[in-house]
């Protein structure tokens, strides 16, 4: 599995390569710092003992958010929200009603979001992060920030950070902010993401927040394989997206802004879940194929299958693994979590499990496509243009990112 995550490394690169805009001002360097610094951060967040003992942590931090936010959902919306129920349980987990217990959960992260930055904590930690890549990867200042943000904060919040400079940003630094929106997933979601995942995989949210900072340099490294640097890189500092007068005012807007972004994700979920079974519905029709209706599902699994071989997984559990993958890039990652979730116990190894979380770790999809360039040309009008011809080639470039990210804990964990 080592030599496959390997080999699957520079086959994304190659493959990001192949598509590049200018393939003779592609520097190595970049690529071998990508990958070294990839590694490195995932030696120190898997092997260190004391960042696993952080991951322990993490977790804790997670049963507890979990437990607030259910004393304030049962509140509110009784034994639907997780209060006690008036009537028996028919199995386990029949009266876990996903829109009242576990997406509340966004509400709360992003209340909690804003007092960090109200707090000037959170601030501080990705200006921590772009020192890093500054100084690893040669990034202007701007885009450091950038890339940084985009690592606890979602695709549009990102951006907010050096707004006063998105005008100006090089092409590549542009595709360099919109790859990295996609490789990775806002804080808000970290929680949620990591509550679905908790009853399959140990340490969770530990194995979250390590995907997201693997897919940075990740990130980086793909986008300036395929649209290599070519002009003046564009200085700045850090700039804070809104102002508040209070950690009440920080915890009231942060709420809000939490509200929009939980309708957004249960409209996405009923709507490409009844999509979804609509196609499998018109698939139907077509013949068995050993001994099995066609369906959606199948059929991303089998596209996908040497894709997450690459990574690392056996390629008896590649069908499997390529449905989620399938499923994530098509869909959405929330689906693909909860259908991993749902997986039967003897479907993938612990060690698949664990690869295809890293890999799925990232907004790359349709969906969060029409999100970020919808942002963007809102901060930059004059660049809508660029970066709407950008944005099909962002989700190909979120997908490798997190692919090779999935590749190094294919490497790494045994």
């Amino acid at each position: 599995m080592i030599i496959q995550g390997t080999v699957g490394l520079f086959v994304f690169v190659f493959l990001a390569w192949l598509i590049s805009e200018n393939r003779s001002q592609v520097r190595p360097r970049i690529v071998l710092a990508g990958i070294a610094l990839q590694l490195i951060v995932g030696l120190l967040l898997l092997k260190v003992p004391l960042f696993m003992e952080l991951f322990l942590l993490l977790n804790r931090v997670v049963l507890s958010l979990e437990e607030s936010t259910a004393a304030g959902t049962s509140f509110v919306f009784g034994y639907l929200g997780g209060g006690n129920l008036p009537f028996d349980e028919k199995f386990p987990g029949a009266s876990f009603v996903l829109a009242f217990r576990a997406l509340p959960l966004v509400l709360v992260m992003s209340a909690l979001s804003s007092l960090l930055f109200y707090w000037n904590i959170l601030p501080v930690v990705v200006k921590g992060f772009s020192w890093a890549l500054r100084r690893t990867m040669k990034l202007g200042g701007a885009e450091g920030l950038g890339v940084s943000a985009n690592i606890f904060v979602g695709m549009v919040e990102s951006p907010l950070f050096i707004r006063p400079y998105i005008s100006n940003m090089t092409r590549s630094e542009l595709f360099s902010l919109m790859t990295c929106g996609m490789a990775t997933i806002a804080g808000t979601v970290m929680v949620l993401y990591a509550s679905i995942l908790s009853t399959v995989i140990p340490n969770i949210m530990g194995h979250i927040l390590t995907a997201s900072i693997i897919s940075g340099p990740a990130a980086v490294t793909i986008a300036k394989v395929m649209v290599p640097e070519t002009g003046q890189l564009t200085t700045g500092d850090i700039v804070i997206p809104a102002k508040t007068v209070s950690a009440m005012d920080a915890i009231t807007k942060g709420t809000l802004q939490g509200v929009s972004l939980l309708i957004n994700i249960v409209a996405m979920l009923i709507v490409l879940v009844a999509l979804v079974h609509l196609i499998n519905l018109v698939l139907g029709l077509l013949p068995v194929v050993s001994s099995q209706p066609i369906t959606l599902q199948r059929i991303l699994g089998f596209i996908m299958a040497p894709v997450v071989f690459l990574m690392g997984v056996p390629w008896a559990e590649c069908p499997a693994a390529g449905a989620l993958m399938g499923t994530k890039t098509i869909l959405n990652e929330l689906l693909a979590y909860l259908e991993l979730a749902a997986l039967a116990k003897d479907a993938l190894s612990p060690k698949s499990m664990l690869i295809m979380t890293y890999a799925m770790c990232g907004f790359a999809n349709f969906g969060s496509l029409g999100i970020m360039i919808g942002g963007l040309s809102t901060m930059a009008p004059e660049r809508r243009d660029e970066i709407v011809s950008l944005g099909l080639r962002s989700i190909v470039s979120g997908t490798l990112s997190t692919c090779m990210t999935g590749a190094v804990v294919g490497i790494i964990v045994r």
